[in-house]
C-alpha cells in the first residue's frame, strides 16, 4: 500500500521531528502523528507478541531498566523499532481509511526500507542532530519520563556509576554507525543546524514534500 498524503519524518533524537509535526499539522489544517502515538495501543498488547514494547509496560521495579548494560540496551530499542512499525503501519491505514485527502505528519520509527515500499520519496525526510547531542543534553528537557529516569539513578547506591552506564547506552544507539545508516539512506536529509529558526526549517521541509 502507498501512503499518498502521509509525511514521513525519522531519524535522530533532537533533530527537530516533532516540531516539525506539530507546526506542519497545523498550519495545513492535517493530523499529528506525534513521537510514540502507537502508545495508544499499548495497554492491549500481547507480552508474548510484543516483548519489547510491553517491557516497560509490565515493568515493576524501574531500577532494573537503568542497571541493563549498553548490550541489553541496544537489543531492546532495536526490538522496540521494530515492533513500533507493525503498530505504526496499522494505525496509519486506519487513519488513512477515516480522513482521505486529508494530510498526516508522522514522527516515526518506521525504517527507511519499509518506507521506500509504502511512500513515495518526496514524502520522507531525515533530519539529525549530532549523535553526542542526545547524550550530553539528555537530561537536560523537563520531560516527565527523562527526569524520572534520572531520579532513579540519583537513589543508586552509587550514582555517577549508574549514570555512566546509562549514558553509554545511550551512546550505543546514538552512534556515529546509526548516523551515517541515515544519511547514505536514500531520502532527503535536514540537519540541525542552530542558527536556522524553526520557520525557515519549516519552509526547507514543505520544500521538499513539494507542500
Amino acid at each position: 500500500m502507498k501512503y499518498e498524503n502521509v509525511y514521513f519524518f525519522n531519524g535522530t533524537a533532537y533533530a527537530g521531528k516533532s516540531t516539525m509535526v506539530k507546526r506542519l499539522a497545523e498550519k495545513h489544517k492535517g493530523i499529528a502523528c506525534e513521537e510514540n502515538y502507537h502508545d495508544a495501543l499499548l495497554s492491549g498488547l500481547d507480552s508474548k507478541e510484543f516483548p519489547c514494547l510491553t517491557y516497560t509496560r509490565d515493568l515493576r521495579d524501574w531500577h532494573n531498566f537503568i542497571r541493563r548494560t549498553p548490550d541489553e540496551y541496544e537489543r531492546w530499542v532495536v526490538g522496540v523499532t521494530k515492533e513500533c512499525e507493525i503498530l505504526e503501519l496499522r494505525i496509519l491505514e486506519d487513519l488513512v481509511k477515516q480522513n482521505q485527502g486529508k494530510k498526516i505528519f508522522v514522527d516515526t520509527n518506521i525504517c527507511p526500507e519499509t518506507l521506500k515500499q509504502i511512500s513515495d520519496a518526496r514524502h520522507v525526510v531525515i533530519m539529525l542532530a549530532d549523535p553526542d547531542i542526545s547524550v550530553r543534553r539528555f537530561f537536560e528537557r523537563p520531560d516527565r519520563e527523562k527526569q524520572f529516569l534520572y531520579r532513579l539513578m540519583m537513589e543508586e547506591e552509587n550514582p555517577q556509576k549508574a549514570l555512566d552506564n546509562f549514558r553509554e547506552c545511550l551512546k550505543r544507539i546514538n552512534s556515529k554507525q546509526n548516523y551515517d545508516a541515515f544519511l547514505r539512506c536514500g531520502f532527503p536529509v535536514i540537519l540541525r543546524d542552530e542558527s536556522r529558526s524553526i520557520e525557515d526549517t519549516m519552509a526547507l521541509v514543505e520544500k521538499t514534500f513539494g507542500l
